[in-house]
């Protein structure tokens, strides 16, 4: 059987945590200007986290907002090139009718 440790202290299954003991010969000073600092750290970024939530709400209400600009104004120009066709297809009679008009008062006067 080719398993690490011993019986009283079994070696643990799974990914390895990252030992935070350092070297004995590590200075006590440094250790003890590292400590309040990480911890500090750490509860900055517990304070920020309303702070971070707060963003990331305000950036999806902002894309939100810019998705329905935009299909407004998709809406928008559906309508208008709809109404630009209604003209166009009005025009194009009142021209055929004109151009009927013209040649029926040539064809009477001859």
């Amino acid at each position: 059987m080719n398993t690490n440790g011993t019986i009283g202290n079994p070696a643990a299954h799974g990914p390895r945590r990252i030992s935070r003991i350092r070297p004995l010969n590590d200075n006590i000073a440094d250790l003890a200007a590292v400590a309040p600092r990480q911890d500090q750290n750490r509860i900055t970024e517990l304070y920020l986290i309303p702070e971070a939530l707060a963003r990331s709400h305000m950036s999806e209400r902002a894309r939100e907002a810019e998705s329905q600009r935009m299909s407004r104004q998709v809406a928008i120009a559906d309508r208008l090139h709809r109404k630009s066709r209604r003209l166009q297809a009005r025009a194009e009679r009142a021209s055929n009718r004109a151009r009927r008009a013209l040649a029926q008062a040539v064809l009477h006067q001859r």
